[in-house]
């Protein structure tokens, strides 16, 4: 009996750590995602899914996604936003980008979990 409760212990404290290794990453996307120019509420719905569709190689480019002269800063819209990030170069990344922009907008994005 000792055998399993340790034997369980050993298997979630790594599954602890994916979520919490999730929920860091979305954060830092969300975050980049505002400092970019969305509103909270799309860089929120948006980040989720991107956090879930993108490597981690892939979502530090869109950190790097920012406004150049002359641009907007603030008060973005997402057809703008993901005109800025097929800067990036990265046709996934655009795809996601553009489909969570598209689902988050018309509301079909799933809740939260």
């Amino acid at each position: 009996m000792k055998r399993v409760k340790t034997l369980t212990m050993l298997l979630a404290v790594p599954l602890m750590l994916v979520g919490c290794v999730d929920a860091i990453a979305e954060s830092r996307v969300k975050s980049a995602l505002v400092d970019a120019g969305l509103d909270d509420a799309n860089a929120d719905c948006m980040a989720e899914r991107m956090v879930d569709r993108l490597t981690i190689d892939q979502l530090k480019k869109l950190e790097r996604v920012k406004a150049e002269a002359g641009e907007r800063e603030t008060g973005l819209s997402l057809s703008d936003y993901v005109k800025r990030v097929r800067r990036v170069g990265d046709g996934e990344v655009v795809a996601v980008t553009a489909s969570s922009a598209a689902l988050c907008a018309t509301g079909f994005a799933p809740q939260k979990r």
